[in-house]
């Protein structure tokens, strides 16, 4: 509660959970802003029309009649407050209220797994040390080595053919380039916690290592990852709409910004005209991002005070 009460006092931080409360409440109100044509399917775009041109906002379809027919959408298409796209006619609005499930779903299930992943091994490696953290540190070195969207599309080219397009192929892709900040975190803050006397006082009194690590040591030494994970949410999210962007993410007609995106660009060079198809999932991606940077920004500055001002990359 006091940490809430900290977060509400500072403006940014305000305006970042406010964003996030708004996108939250879109999230869970997704089945009544847009009624999903198939509903063992709602995460599959409603489709408008046939015609290559994009529709810009309200305008109707002049074959909507057949197509509705045709789709049983009557009921998705009759309003398009954000227009459609020009491939498949999908449904901006669709797609950008149905994303923000998306969003929500990838950032966490990537984060959270990453998260853990590098915990494990880093708390590992700084507990046991010796051979354990040699062993694990180089193979962290061996994955830092490569940059990390670069390495995220490499390896989901590589997996599309045998488990497929979706959002398992990506988070996968991810997951696998994204660990290795919090293992070596974490790995310096426990090398700095578990020499103290309390540490020392559990050993002496015949304490495992599984209840020294969990009970004593990872509790006094995990904010700083915490914090680091709640500003990495926003950018996995990105991470993933650029393999979204690029055909390597989620399978096509599936409400993710990322995609939604991709259909604009063939229509980027006459932008003038065509501008509500990257306006308005630029503007929500944007908006999604800097919500978690500015609450990740304040917990930084609330939990670990030595790093207020300190410029982060």
């Amino acid at each position: 509660m006091k940490l809430f009460l900290k977060l509400c006092k500072n403006p940014l931080s305000l305006t970042g959970l406010v964003l996030l409360v708004f996108f939250l409440g879109v999230a869970i109100a997704a089945p009544w802003l847009a009624p999903p044509a198939w509903p063992r399917e709602p995460y599959r775009i409603a489709r408008c029309g046939f015609s290559p041109m994009p529709q810009p906002p309200g305008v109707n379809n002049p074959l909507k009649g057949i197509w509705l027919i045709v789709t049983r959408q009557a009921t998705v298409c009759q309003v398009r407050p954000f227009g459609t796209t020009g491939e498949g006619q999908y449904d901006i609005y669709y797609g950008l209220v149905w994303g923000t499930r998306t969003a929500f779903k990838v950032g966490l299930y990537i984060t959270g797994i990453s998260l853990a992943i590098g915990l494990i091994l880093g708390s590992l490696a700084a507990y046991f040390g010796r051979y354990v953290d040699e062993v694990i540190m180089r193979i962290t070195d061996v994955f830092m080595a490569f940059p990390f969207l670069v390495a995220a599309i490499t390896l989901a080219a590589v997996l599309q053919p045998t488990i497929g397009r979706g959002l398992v192929t990506a988070m996968i892709a991810l997951i696998a380039f994204g660990w290795m900040g919090y293992a070596r975190l974490i790995r310096g803050d426990i090398l700095a916690v578990k020499e103290r006397d309390y540490v020392q006082a559990a050993r002496a009194a015949g304490a495992g290592h599984l209840r020294i690590l969990f009970r004593h040591i990872l509790p006094n030494a995990i904010y700083p990852t915490m914090v680091m994970a709640s500003m990495d949410i926003g950018s996995y999210v990105i991470s993933f709409a650029a393999l979204s962007f690029l055909g390597l993410g989620a399978e096509v007609g599936y409400a993710d910004w990322g995609q939604i995106l991709s259909f604009a660009r063939n229509w980027i060079p006459r932008l003038n005209q065509y501008w509500w198809i990257v306006l308005y999932p630029g503007v929500t991606l944007i908006l999604f991002v800097l919500a978690w940077n500015l609450v990740g920004d304040a917990l930084r500055d609330i939990l670990d005070p030595r790093l207020r001002g300190r410029i982060t990359v």
